[in-house]
């Protein structure tokens, strides 16, 4: 049998094992998690536990602390549910899993019935695999920043609120009745939370953990430092209100003069793959050359490793932190 085919039906058999596992394994999470909220709900949890969650306290994390590449994995993948809250979206993991396994079989199938090279086609299974995570991380990315945009007006209504002498859970829930989603959504669940007897601080770090951003830390700290030492708060959320719609505006300036750089590099970055589909149409003996000559499959691999280190210095540039 050619070996091409044999590791392309290995290729394939593993992505379904591993598509098969990861649905275990989120069915399984599922479970975890309505276990957990029982255990709140009861209030059973131990000393232990309890010294444990006050570490995690937002108060004890550095405010601009940013994760390394091993707790992003695990954050990311580790907790895939906390991945769909943010993005907001109703499906479930199992859904989103069986959505992708799909494609990708649709994907391989399609490539083997168009005639196409076999090695392409466990290329093109986990591209096709791989739209639902990109749709997914796009959904969440745009959740996310309408959240930053919205936060400034959220809390200059909890000040207001706060000066006209109703309590924070009150602020809180005058944010869900004025404000639509995603901030209403989260600071109505916050106030909600709040109701069933959840202490504000858990409240809050709950809500810090669902949406990472860094302007809401701020924001939990301040509620939390001012509920155990006293102060204006209202005063304390106007300047931080200030400061996010200050940083904005930073924000834009830097988007307006790396436009140009980015736009640069996202031609560099396509050109490559575009040029490679284009030879591939015309002269297809040609560029098979790269998946049957063993220099060329040398070539080929050198080109991935350079247009990956390409991309990471491109957007090592053009990624100015404000």
């Amino acid at each position: 049998m050619d070996p091409i085919l044999l590791i392309s039906i290995a290729a394939f058999l593993g992505v379904s094992a591993l598509v098969a596992g990861l649905l275990t394994l989120f069915k399984a999470d599922t479970e975890n998690r309505v276990e957990d909220r029982l255990d709140l709900l009861i209030n059973s949890r131990s000393a232990a536990q309890a010294e444990a969650r006050s570490a995690a306290s937002v108060l004890h994390r550095p405010l601009d602390a940013v994760p390394g590449m091993f707790d992003f994995v695990l954050t990311r993948f580790g907790r895939v549910r906390l991945l769909f809250d943010q993005a907001d979206t109703a499906l479930r993991p199992t859904q989103f899993f069986a959505v992708s396994a799909a494609l990708g079989c649709a994907a391989f199938a399609a490539s083997a019935y168009a005639g196409l090279n076999l090695a392409i086609a466990p290329a093109a299974a986990g591209a096709a695999a791989s739209l639902p995570l990109m749709w997914l991380v796009f959904r969440r990315k745009k959740r996310l920043k309408k959240f930053g945009a919205q936060l400034p007006d959220a809390m200059e209504l909890i000040a207001r609120a706060l000066r006209a002498g109703h309590s924070l859970a009150a602020g809180f829930n005058l944010v869900q009745d004025e404000m639509a989603a995603p901030v209403g959504r989260e600071f109505g669940r916050v106030f909600e939370e709040t109701n069933l007897g959840i202490p504000m601080e858990d409240a809050l770090n709950s809500l810090t953990e669902r949406v990472p951003n860094l302007d809401l830390r701020f924001f939990a700290t301040a509620v939390i430092l001012q509920r155990q030492t006293g102060g204006d708060l209202a005063e304390i959320l106007d300047k931080i209100g200030y400061i996010i719609r200050e940083r904005f505006k930073i924000y834009g300036q830097v988007q307006a003069l790396t436009g140009e750089g980015r736009l640069s590099g996202a031609v560099l970055l396509a050109l490559p793959p575009a040029l490679f589909l284009a030879v591939y149409r015309m002269n297809h003996d040609y560029i098979m050359m790269l998946f049957t000559d063993p220099m060329g499959k040398q070539m080929l691999m050198g080109a991935i490793g350079l247009q990956v280190m390409g991309a990471l210095a491109i957007r090592k540039i053009i990624n100015i932190k404000v």
